[in-house]
């Protein structure tokens, strides 16, 4: 990973705060997600301070700081999912797979992400396994979804 980084960020040495962000979405392009290492390296190789670049990366929702689990769990909270309770189901998967969203569980089969919108308004409210979109989702069915999409996961690896 180390290898990768440097390469990133020596095409990119040139970099100030304000020309930060395309460098750390490049990097979590490649690998995924923004580690304390990555964030570290672009200190070490930039001279600024992490504290600024951390700063920059947790003020844009865009980016992650953990790897995506196995089953990437994506729940709108827009408006409209908002009005039919999308929070209600952001609960019940948080309860269930014991993460909180913006986590990814231990084992790394699940990682949670709640999202402003997902362009699917009018079957609200709708959450997405990797890139399969489930909508009007009730949360009484949440265990049962992913149970079934574990179990037919080789039908989805390559969803995304």
């Amino acid at each position: 990973m180390s290898d990768i980084l440097d390469e990133i960020i020596k095409r990119n040495i040139n970099v100030h705060r304000d020309s930060l962000l395309p460098l750390l979405q490049e990097i979590q392009n490649e690998l995924g997600y923004l580690s304390d290492e990555s964030i570290n390296r672009i200190g070490q190789l930039t001279g600024m301070p992490t504290s600024k670049i951390y700063g920059v990366a947790t003020f844009y929702d865009q980016f992650r700081f953990n790897p995506k689990g196995r089953f990437h769990i994506r729940v709108c909270h827009g408006t409209a999912c908002h009005v039919n309770e999308s929070m209600n189901i952001i609960r019940e998967l948080e309860r269930i797979l014991k993460i909180k969203q913006g986590q990814t569980t231990r084992d790394g089969m699940y990682s949670l992400e709640v999202v402003n919108c997902m362009g699917a308004c009018a079957v609200a409210p709708v959450m997405n396994i990797n890139g399969k979109y489930m909508p009007a989702a009730e949360v009484n069915k949440i265990k049962d979804i992913i149970e079934g999409f574990v179990s037919n996961s080789s039908v989805y690896e390559n969803c995304q």
